[in-house]
């Protein structure tokens, strides 16, 4: 008698071959496993899962490089599990990767915006590590919360160096930081690693203390940008918000006040950041501020509310696992003000426009997103 595979023997048949796959690979065998992981994930990762960043600037500007334009990929927040327990977020990546592998011509680089792992372990770090080295393109990388607070980032580091430092490309100064340091509220409590590194996944737990960017960075923040003119061009990347939203969720920082005191100086700043997990746009002063859509799932708004300028994303499909996630476009024209498209898997894209931000949302209003909320 004929016997049928059911749809879970399939696919954890699927599964397995794709894990084993992943041992030892190297740049051949990524494009067949990838592949394959391809035609598995199909409905639970986008055609497209990172960002193109467009930055032009105009004939004569930016020094050395002389008004050149270039662009950069941007992928973030896969949150990856160790495989045995969910290979769902790996694929994502991996498609990811397989995407920017596929640009013609290719970005200068690669960077990645933090929450690479789902609880910081080495065998999450690591499969999130053999990934990423497929990358065609250089990697530039940030550190999130999920990253760091089982080893307080012994294992990050190892991979990637310091988690704070900045670097110059083509007439634009860019500075990373590392947003979600925490002061220490394990010690006192007898936490083992992995209850602190539970604690501060959980985000609301009420325990843990908000993120900060810290003295020393600060410091070494205003170092960093002492020897620019006011009207130099910055882009500053965070895993968290620069500013305070939502404190429950740590959807906030808590020394912003103070970051964007050094910010202050220049004409204009862009601060793109990751952790929400949503559509953010906010303006304080001369600070421009976007979130990114994450790969992996996304987060709902705060209760409270949310920033003024916000083009609000309609509440995600519960029975679709890609529903609210997805990637973008982002235009940095000459005064370091930006364009920014949000490809909203399963919706039409919404284009933000620097104008919208720029004149405190009175021009280019964004279209509402194109289906109601589930």
């Amino acid at each position: 008698m004929a016997t049928h595979k059911s749809v879970e023997t399939k696919y954890m048949e699927q599964r397995a071959e794709l894990f084993r796959g992943l041992t030892n690979l190297d740049r051949r065998s990524f494009l067949k496993v990838s592949a394959a992981a391809m035609g598995a994930a199909a409905g639970l990762a986008s055609p497209f899962s990172f960002t193109p960043v467009t930055v032009a600037q105009e004939p004569g500007e930016g020094g050395s490089a002389g008004g050149e334009s270039f662009r950069f990929a941007y992928i973030s927040d896969s949150h990856l599990y160790e495989k045995q327990i969910n290979d769902r977020f790996a694929r994502a990546l991996m498609r990811a990767v397989d995407d920017v592998n596929n640009l013609d011509p290719q970005p200068d680089f690669v960077f990645y915006g933090g929450d690479l792992a789902q609880l910081g372990q080495v065998k999450e770090l690591e499969l999130g590590a053999q990934i990423l080295s497929n990358l065609k393109a250089p990697l530039k990388i940030m550190v999130g919360e999920h990253d760091w607070y089982l080893d307080m980032g012994e294992k990050w580091q190892d991979l990637y160096g310091e988690s704070t430092y900045s670097f110059d490309h083509k007439g634009v100064h860019f500075v990373v930081l590392n947003s979600v340091v925490e002061k220490d509220f394990w010690t006192a409590r007898g936490m083992s690693p992995m209850e602190r590194m539970k604690t501060v996944a959980g985000l609301d737990n009420g325990l843990q203390s908000p993120f900060t960017v810290g003295d020393k960075q600060r410091e070494w923040l205003e170092k960093d940008l002492a020897g620019l003119a006011d009207d130099a061009k910055v882009i500053v990347f965070s895993h968290s918000p620069l500013y305070k939203l939502y404190k429950p969720l740590n959807f906030w920082t808590d020394d912003a006040d103070e970051v964007q005191a050094i910010l202050q100086r220049f004409k204009h700043v862009v601060v793109i950041h990751g952790h929400t997990h949503q559509i953010l746009l906010n303006r304080i002063g001369n600070i421009y501020f976007h979130g990114m859509l994450a790969t992996a799932w996304p987060w709902p708004y705060a209760p409270e509310g949310m920033p003024e300028l916000t083009v609000e994303m309609t509440r995600p499909d519960p029975f679709n696992s890609t529903d609210g996630c997805g990637d973008g476009e982002v235009a940095v024209h000459p005064d370091a003000l930006v364009d920014m498209v949000y490809n909203l898997w399963n919706r039409n894209p919404i284009t933000v426009k620097s104008t919208y931000l720029g004149s405190w949302g009175k021009m280019d209003v964004p279209p509402a997103p194109n289906r109601p909320s589930y």
